[in-house]
C-alpha cells in the first residue's frame, strides 16, 4: 500500500504520466491512495482516471468520518472505507477536507491528510510531489538523498525554505516516525516519476527514512 501526496504543479504538466503510471502500479499489485491539493483537483483527478479505467472514487474526509477533525489537527483515522475500496482495486482520492462534527467540513493541509493516511494505513512508502523535487543542501545546492526523521523535522522549521516544502519535509518524517517505511519528496512532473522510485533502485528526490517509533 502506498500514498501519493499530488501537488498542482504535478496536475498542471501537459502529457503528464501521473495517470498511467497509477494503472502501470495498480496492475503490479501495488495499492495506491492519492490525496489531491483541493477538493476542486480531487474531482478532476477521479474523472481523469476514469476516462481510462472507471477506478477511480472520490472520497472526502466526511464520508465514513473517516477524517474527523480535531481542533487544528486531526483525529483519529477511520480506515474501513478505505480498506473496502482498495479491496475492490479502486483508487481512492482522497480531498483534503475533515469531518467537522459541529459545523462544516474543515480545510486541512493535504501534506497532513497524506501523513496521516499513510500512518494509519500502515503504508509501505509515501510519496510527496513537489516541484522543489527534494530538499536542496544550502552548501552543495544539491538535493539531499536521504534524511533521518530527526533531520527532516529539524530542515521543517528553517524559515529560508518555502513554506509548502516545510509542510511536506514535516509531514514525511512524521509519517515515518508513524511507522511508514520511506517517505519520499520529489518532482512529480518527472516523467514517471513514482514509478521509478517505487519499482526501480533509481532515486529522484529526498527520502525520509530511519527509527520508528510506533504511535
Amino acid at each position: 500500500m502506498i500514498v501519493v501526496r499530488i501537488d498542482e504543479s504535478t496536475l498542471a504538466t501537459d502529457g503528464t504520466t501521473l495517470y498511467a503510471d497509477l494503472a502501470f502500479l495498480v496492475e503490479r499489485g501495488q495499492r495506491p491512495i492519492v490525496v489531491a491539493p483541493s477538493a476542486e483537483a480531487a474531482r478532476t483527478i477521479v474523472k481523469t482516471i476514469n476516462r481510462t479505467s472507471d477506478a477511480g472514487v472520490g472520497v472526502s474526509g466526511a464520508d465514513a468520518g473517516m477524517l474527523p477533525a480535531a481542533g487544528d489537527s486531526l483525529g483519529a483515522v477511520q480506515t474501513r472505507l478505505l480498506h473496502t475500496l482498495l479491496s475492490a482495486g479502486y483508487i481512492p482520492v482522497v480531498e483534503p477536507l475533515a469531518f467537522g462534527m459541529f459545523g462544516g467540513d474543515v480545510e486541512v493541509r493535504a501534506d497532513d491528510v497524506a501523513s496521516a493516511l499513510a500512518r494509519s494505513m500502515a503504508a509501505q512508502r509515501a510519496l510527496f510531489f513537489h516541484e522543489k523535487g527534494g530538499v536542496i543542501d544550502s552548501v552543495t545546492q544539491e538535493c539531499i538523498g536521504q534524511l533521518t526523521p530527526a533531520e527532516a523535522l529539524t530542515l521543517a522549521e528553517d524559515a529560508t525554505l518555502p513554506q509548502d516544502l516545510r509542510a511536506a519535509i514535516r509531514a514525511a518524517a512524521l509519517g515515518v516516525r508513524g511507522g511508514v517505511g520511506a517517505a519520499d519528496i520529489l518532482d512529480g512532473r518527472i516523467a514517471h516519476a513514482s514509478i521509478v522510485e517505487l519499482l526501480t533502485a533509481r532515486h529522484v528526490g529526498t527520502r525520509v527514512i530511519g527509527t520508528v517509533f510506533l504511535q
